[in-house]
């Protein structure tokens, strides 16, 4: 059993924040809890991990307390494989990223002017680091150097405003699609078998957005052929 002073020291968690946990009924209804006195009390070792689980839940998927006991009551096991799991994703996502290319090298490779970088990162299109800019930051920066290749540029309307867009439509889809990834995959699969099932599924589901979009568009034009000819 430990003190709250060792609880805090080993969680990383102060003692205030530990104690608003318990008065929440974050850390159970108490009867782990051993009262020597009315100032000391004692409490298990597996509060520690607990501890450390709800703060990740609040700093990095930003969940109100509420929800978080919701999910700790009805399955902590589910709650931390969910926690293994983003982890798991991240690491993987990021490991392309640690090599950076420099504002010079993206600019002599795509001829882009340093005012159309700097607006792009003003948009968070792009997100450059000290360091330079990440692998996606180029497969963009390459894609809107295409895009003005074959003519889509300043001449006919067509500015890095335009990446928004697309910026905003996907930041909605991919709110949504990692809810429903999470809540089908987490704790239901190993965490290796489910890293690698996520990762299978990235170049369909590139094939499947394309296919979507231009069957969507070709369904846009036919529709506002038929609007104007009424």
């Amino acid at each position: 059993m430990l003190k709250m002073k060792q609880l805090s020291e080993a969680s990383g968690v102060s003692a205030g924040t530990i104690k608003h946990y318990l008065r929440e009924g974050l850390l159970g209804n108490g009867d782990a809890v051993v009262k020597t006195s009315r100032n000391m009390a004692y409490y298990p070792p597996d509060f520690v991990e607990r501890i450390k689980l709800i703060k990740q839940l609040q700093e990095e998927r930003f969940m109100p307390l509420a929800v978080i006991k919701s999910m700790l009551d009805e399955d902590p096991e589910r709650a931390r494989a969910l926690v293994e799991l983003e982890d798991r994703i991240l690491e993987r996502a990021l490991a392309g990223e640690s090599k950076r290319v420099s504002a010079a090298e993206l600019r002599r490779r795509y001829g882009l002017p340093q005012e159309v970088l700097d607006r792009l990162a003003q948009l968070e299109v792009l997100t450059p680091a000290s360091r330079g800019y990440g692998q996606r930051d180029v497969e963009i920066v390459e894609a809107i150097s295409r895009f003005r290749a074959g003519g889509y540029d300043e001449r006919i309307g067509f500015t890095v405003y335009d990446t928004l867009r697309y910026k905003r439509a996907l930041e909605e889809l991919v709110k949504e699609e990692v809810q429903v990834l999470m809540d089908r995959v987490a704790g239901e699969l190993d965490t290796d078998r489910a890293v690698e099932l996520i990762a299978a599924g990235a170049e369909p589901l590139n094939d499947l957005i394309a296919a979507l979009h231009q069957k969507a568009l070709v369904g846009e034009l036919r529709r506002q052929r038929a609007a104007r000819s009424q």
